[in-house]
């Protein structure tokens, strides 16, 4: 099972393959929502499970102006898929859990369609 597991990445915004990162950017186009201090507790052949900090900027009054403020979270991992050539397996869906408040217009837990 090791063997298969270390099969499985989640794939960054520069589609580069990762396994347990420690920073995981959310926002690819305006780097605006950011995964920082990253530890996993869990990384398996079909799901993976991570403590850290949501950094988001509030883009008041804009975003080149805004203000990142840090929300802690539970990161989990899941629906691995093949990515490219098929010898690797990628997670396709991200579920962040706020434990102590969230970003404004936030729910409680959100989720995300990874791209690949």
């Amino acid at each position: 099972m090791a063997q298969r597991s270390a099969h499985v990445r989640i794939v960054d915004c520069f589609s580069q393959p990762q396994v347990r990162p420690s920073n995981f950017l959310l926002a690819c186009g305006d780097g605006n929502s950011i995964l920082v201090s990253l530890q996993w507790s869990q990384w398996d052949s079909t799901s993976a499970v991570a403590r850290g900090v949501n950094q988001v900027n509030d883009c008041k009054p804009y975003c080149a102006a805004g203000t990142f403020h840090s929300y802690r979270v539970i990161v989990r991992l899941d629906h691995p898929q093949p990515w490219k050539n098929h010898v690797h397996k990628h997670y396709t869906r991200m579920r962040l859990i706020y434990t102590h408040g969230s970003p404004d217009g936030f729910q409680r837990t959100v989720t995300y369609t990874l791209w690949s």
